[in-house]
């Protein structure tokens, strides 16, 4: 088990569309406050797929401590 650090929609929404003010509920954006066009899921999802991969090359080294942790 791994625990991702920028891995989410709120990072992917960051990169995306910087400062952008928006909500998503059951990954539908219900709210879209800016002048750029809203993501598609795909983009979102696209996005979060760069984070994982970006983070799955990392080569952390995690405690025993917080595996237990994340074991829970």
């Amino acid at each position: 088990m791994k625990k991702y650090q920028l891995y989410g929609i709120d990072t992917a929404m960051q990169l995306l569309r910087p400062n952008s003010k928006w909500e998503i509920s059951n990954r539908t954006i219900t709210r879209w406050d800016d002048d750029r066009p809203c993501p598609t899921w795909a983009e979102i999802d696209a996005t979060m797929e760069k984070i994982k991969e970006f983070e799955d090359s990392i080569p952390a080294i995690w405690t025993v401590k917080i595996l237990e942790e994340l074991e829970m």
